[in-house]
């Protein structure tokens, strides 16, 4: 199903150019950046190199960030590590998809699997959610996107994901994918997952980063119970285990967990809820 194409966020352009926090911009200016931006889009699109994003890639895995922002082996801890980032690509390349939605950018490694998913798709779009990338990153992640060629197809949103997701919802966007990987707090999961049903597209995919976690198995048990998301069970499993629970006896599940929306979407009643 073709996705609906809303207009380029203005705050592209913003963010590129670091405006200050707390800068407000009048109507008349927005329409006329937003207008802009759709202008510089169409017009000055550069072909994706595929080799550079690849080869910004590598370099990551391999040396790590440029700069940290701060505790010891964070990069390793924070970063989807290399052989699930190479899963994400390759299911976003089999889904065809042309649009996705990222939460939390962080130092890049799985933006840049969805831009080389993305690299030879028509009329690509990634819209990535990060309010902490500038102050609590240095925008790192973000200039490993720009190194690797990627910024006239990648918008950035420095709003929590509480505000960006539905401002993307007002734009009449959809998306074929999302990747979800911001906070882990229950009810900020339960919301980005709410928020994402009216974005991207029935029969739908979206993935989570750290599935194993309580938290946010808790959250994703929800939508699969009460409103049909179906687990693509084996999309992840020559990816990275983590255990759940302490214990020797532990299950080690995969790190990420990729689920289907249905098509067509249905709201349940109230009456049919089931426990989660």
């Amino acid at each position: 199903m073709p996705a609906r194409r809303g207009p380029r966020p203005w705050r592209t352009i913003i963010v590129a150019y670091q405006a200050e926090p707390g800068t407000t911009v009048g109507s008349g200016l927005l329409a006329g950046l937003r207008a802009c931006s759709r202008q510089i889009c169409k017009t000055h699109r550069m072909p994706t190199d595929l080799h550079k994003i690849r080869e910004v890639r590598a370099r990551l895995a391999a040396e790590g960030p440029p700069r940290s922002r701060g505790p010891e082996r964070d990069f390793e801890t924070v970063a989807l590590p290399d052989r699930d980032c190479d899963i994400l690509r390759d299911l976003l390349i089999a889904e065809g998809a042309r649009t996705v939605v990222e939460i939390g950018l962080a130092y890049g490694s799985s933006a840049l699997a969805i831009g080389e998913a993305l690299a030879e798709a028509p009329n690509p779009q990634h819209l990535i959610i990060d309010p902490y990338q500038h102050d609590a990153f240095t925008n790192v992640g973000w200039d490993l996107l720009r190194n690797a060629g990627l910024e006239s197809t990648t918008s950035l949103y420095a709003n929590p994901s509480s505000v960006a997701l539905p401002q993307l919802i007002a734009t009449d966007i959809t998306a074929d994918a999302a990747f979800v990987d911001g906070s882990h707090r229950f009810h900020e999961v339960f919301l980005d997952l709410y928020y994402l049903r009216k974005i991207v597209r029935p029969g739908g995919l979206i993935v989570l980063d750290d599935g194993w976690v309580p938290s946010v198995r808790s959250a994703t048990r929800y939508y699969e119970r009460n409103l049909g998301w179906t687990p693509i069970n084996n999309a992840f499993a020559r990816g990275t285990q983590q255990a759940l629970g302490d214990g020797p006896a532990a299950e080690a599940v995969p790190r990420c967990r990729a689920l289907r929306l249905p098509d067509p979407p249905f709201e349940p009643r109230f009456e049919d809820f089931v426990p989660f």
